[in-house]
């Protein structure tokens, strides 16, 4: 390593490598401290069960809630007609509150199922606000109202799970999904309509795994789930809890996994329906302002050196696992996370400096060394997915190896990457060599999601991978029934090449949004102002599938198979992938894993007979999967029957080779 500055490289190294214990031991100081204080992280994160609202065996209530800067705090709502002094809450130690409600005459508890309830807060300025408990299970809106209502929810017959969770599986194909958005209808979609018409397709499509965006309730529409106001209350906007704890037991029992889309990196600005200013205070949960605020995101961050932030959001992801039965978590923005200047206006080389200094946020990093501990402790089969931009080291190693604990972290730089190629650069000026690289370039020892686009590129602003290849032609030249254009095959071609090329080298699991698979048009846009409130773009058109006489149903089949493929042979388990060639004039590449050869030919126009290609195992090979095969909408140029025999001559770094016959990208002459 080069001398950086006026430090030796042998010196910063040894720095860095101190650090790893130095940040061990204080997670192992604040595992002590729960353990004296709380009596071990289980019931600390089970915190759930005494804030919030209680039912008790005797039908009474009890009422807890953490607002150390508040005066007095009162409980109103439609059981006591909205009165607003009537029943106040007991000051305890620590900024604690508490209250009890016995039950009625009858016996029933003296809040109903379904009716509201608010906290009123009196601050030390004689301020009276309005607020709903941090802890809040269910919150809704009424049609043309803005500000959203607790709702106390404890139905007589509460949905009772029925399968158990599948097995964590070692290959994880993961389907990125958005409840409201999928249906083909103008109109929020909801729980009911995700388990009934959405999940048959993704298990169709051999996906093992979804990721549940937008579950965790936001009172803006629009920010795509990432403002969250409610922590603890699954979205209304689709249907009820029970509802949601149907699709995730559903999935189950078709043996899927089921991730949730954590957003602990912030919370949303909103004062009567969010965690922003609960006591009145400016801090609160929070840090107090400029650390407290994202300037760009324009939201809250969380003070993770406090003792109840930590009880609040260690019972959270407790929360959703136990009562949800979710099977793990996607980490939203921890790079914002990880770092004092929260990835704002920084770039990241890899240098190790960049990860070590004292620009490292030490609280956060202990919470999601702690987060994972917890998670991994109590549920060994759980799944936590980081979402990092900056290459944070050890990000996905155990904790008790110094790491952050995750089992996988998203490689974001490979849809980037497709995404730059596609806009900037014409087919015969592709990098091989540099396509290669970003799809390896990660760190040995830390899996990755590899993906070729998520839903960040299909926003309003940019475009699909099926829009940026095929653009204005999809709405006009898809059919079946005519001949393929010179850019619909073009673009039918990369989508499938794209896809699978990430698929087999880019990581140890993949991920797709939903509706990509089969090439989606269009963008996503969600209603607001700018657009009229129109929900047409906030929409899956599944029934493009559905149309024999459309293109769409092609691509689908390609993601099916190419998932069933996998499944099969386990590539995306199997060690990384050997590369042995990466031809810029032919515009080839080829690699092995999992004993399964990949040939691609990203040439425009040059197809190549009698090609010679590098294989490790002798003996027979035979195509399995095939992106020209016509049902995939190619060409047919290639015999499936043919049987391919090793040469004992070794090429490329490889102790054998055979010959294949490798097609040019597209049918048509450009």
């Amino acid at each position: 390593k080069k001398k950086k500055g006026n430090m030796p490289a042998e010196v910063e190294l040894q720095v860095i490598l101190c650090r790893i214990p130095e940040i061990y031991s204080l997670l192992q100081k604040q595992l002590f401290l729960l353990e004296e204080a709380e009596g071990g992280f289980d019931q600390f994160t089970r915190s759930y069960n005494t804030f919030g609202v209680q039912r008790r065996p005797d039908n009474s209530l009890y009422f807890k809630e953490w607002a150390p800067a508040a005066e007095a705090l009162f409980l109103t709502g439609d059981f006591n007609g909205w009165d607003k002094f009537s029943h106040r809450y007991t000051k305890k130690e620590f900024g604690k509150w508490e209250l009890i409600l016995p039950p009625k005459h009858d016996n029933s508890p003296a809040v109903d199922h379904n009716s509201k309830l608010k906290v009123v807060v009196h601050t030390k300025e004689g301020q009276r606000l309005y607020r709903i408990s941090p802890w809040a299970k269910y919150v809704t809106k009424e049609e043309k109202a803005i500000i959203y209502d607790w709702v106390h929810w404890d139905p007589p017959q509460p949905y009772i799970h029925i399968h158990p969770r599948p097995k964590k599986p070692t290959s994880l194909r993961i389907y990125e999904a958005h409840v409201g958005i999928g249906s083909p209808e103008g109109k929020i979609a909801s729980y009911n309509n995700f388990t009934t018409n959405v999940l048959p397709r993704i298990k169709d499509l051999g996906y093992n795994c979804i990721q549940l965006m937008a579950i965790m309730e936001h009172a803006y529409y629009a920010s795509f789930g990432y403002q969250i106001t409610s922590f603890f209350a699954a979205s209304s906007r689709y249907g009820t809890p029970d509802e949601l704890k149907q699709l995730i037991d559903v999935a189950h029992s078709m043996g899927i996994l089921v991730l949730l889309d954590v957003v602990h990196s912030h919370a949303s600005k909103n004062t009567e329906d969010g965690l922003n200013r609960f006591d009145g205070s400016d801090s609160c949960f929070f840090h107090s302002p400029p650390r407290g605020e994202h300037s760009l995101w324009d939201s809250r961050l969380f003070d993770y050196s406090s003792w109840e932030v930590l009880r609040f959001l260690l019972s959270n992801l407790r929360w959703w696992m136990e009562e949800y039965r979710f099977d793990g978590f996607r980490f939203d923005g921890i790079t914002s996370m990880l770092y004092h200047h929260h990835g704002i206006g920084t770039g990241f080389t890899g240098d190790y400096s960049e990860y070590f200094g004292l620009q490292v946020d030490e609280d956060s990093l202990v919470y999601l060394m702690l987060a994972n501990h917890v998670l991994h402790t109590l549920y060994p089969d759980c799944i936590t997915v980081a979402e990092d931009v900056s290459g944070m080291p050890a990000l996905c190693r155990k904790v008790e190896e110094g790491g952050l604990g995750f089992d996988y972290r998203l490689a974001m730089a490979v849809p980037d990457k497709w995404i730059q190629i596609l806009k900037e650069l014409k087919d015969e000026e592709w990098n091989i060599g540099n396509i290669v690289h970003t799809l390896t370039n990660r760190r040995y020892g830390e899996k990755c999601i590899a993906y070729a686009e998520s839903h960040d590129q299909a926003l309003v602003g940019d475009k699909s991978l099926a829009f940026w290849l095929m653009d204005k032609e999809m709405y006009t030249n898809m059919s079946s029934l005519i001949p393929m254009t010179a850019i619909i095959d073009r673009g039918m071609q990369l989508h499938k090449m794209i896809r699978l090329i990430t698929h087999g080298l880019g990581g140890e699991g993949y991920l797709n949004f939903m509706g990509n698979e089969f090439g989606h048009p269009e963008w996503l846009d969600f209603p607001r102002e700018g657009n009229n409130q129109s929900y047409h773009y906030a929409r899956r058109q599944f029934n493009l599938v559905d149309m024999d006489h459309l293109r769409y149903g092609q691509l689908y089949a390609f993601d099916r198979d190419m998932n069933r493929t996998e499944d099969k042979y386990g590539w995306l388990a199997a060690p990384p992938a050997f590369v042995s060639a990466k031809h810029e004039e032919d515009k080839v590449i080829v690699f092995d894993r999992a004993n399964v050869l990949f040939i691609f030919n990203f040439h425009p126009n040059k197809s190549f007979q009698d090609y010679r290609v590098a294989v490790e195992a002798p003996g027979k090979y035979k195509i399995k999967l095939d992106s020209d095969a016509v049902q995939y909408g190619g060409h047919g140029r290639l015999d499936h029957n043919t049987e391919f025999f090793t040469y004992p001559e070794p090429f490329n770094g490889r102790s054998n080779s055979i010959k294949v016959n490798t097609y040019g990208i597209t049918f048509c002459d450009l």
